[in-house]
């Protein structure tokens, strides 16, 4: 596979201490998906299904490790941040350049429970990916596996390799699901530290939810 990249993209291929391209885990799942297949847009759409219907779970704040690529692919888990860390690990270690993003969401459909829990409907630091394919930075949110958005009434989010795939903005009768209200900017690597302290400190209701098993 030859996928052109400048110098200014080089740093999006490099190994990180969360987005880990160069474990062995992760090395040899983005070989065993792209295959002999040389066409970038069809090696990221592989690894986009393989990280999306990897069960979704609420976040692990006090075990820093759970938001690296290599934990979430041999626990076959992970929230929004640590699954969007395994797609940008499998796509560098897959020779595509790759970063995370970070965005406040709304959930337009949450629970009563979720809304209590969370305190309001804005869920903030939403972790999504973007892939370098044919020149072109591609949004790419592999959070939801498709057994969950059954549960929720949500179609699963699809990608084709060649258009972005964020969030589902809509449910599956037509009520909004998901907007994206404001970005945080690109990161080379998962702001582990930063996020565990942060979420814990503006959601403690969810954190001690998680904490007792109960969310």
């Amino acid at each position: 596979m030859v996928v052109r990249v400048t110098d200014t993209h080089k740093v999006y291929l490099a190994p990180a201490e969360y987005v880990d391209s160069d474990h062995p885990l992760v090395l040899q799942t983005a070989a065993r998906l792209a295959g002999a297949v040389r066409d970038p847009a069809t090696v990221v759409r592989r690894l986009f299904y393989h990280v999306r219907d990897l069960s979704y779970g609420a976040p692990d704040f006090d075990r820093l490790d759970s938001f690296k690529a290599s934990t979430v692919l041999a626990e076959g888990r992970g929230y929004c941040v640590a699954k969007a860390s395994a797609f940008a690990a499998l796509a560098r270690a897959a020779g595509i350049p790759a970063r995370l993003a970070f965005a406040d969401v709304t959930n337009h459909l949450a629970t009563a429970r979720t809304l209590e829990l969370m305190e309001g409907a804005v869920f903030a630091w939403h972790g999504y990916a973007e892939a370098l394919v044919d020149g072109f930075w591609l949004k790419v949110s592999p959070t939801f596996d498709a057994p969950l958005c059954k549960r929720m009434n949500v179609l699963p989010l699809e990608f084709d390799g060649r258009s972005d795939a964020y969030l589902q903005p809509y449910d599956g009768i037509g009520q909004m699901f998901m907007s994206y209200d404001k970005l945080h900017g690109r990161f080379h690597d998962v702001p582990a530290r930063f996020l565990a302290a942060e979420m814990v400190r503006m959601y403690p209701r969810a954190y001690a939810a998680i904490r007792a098993g109960s969310l």
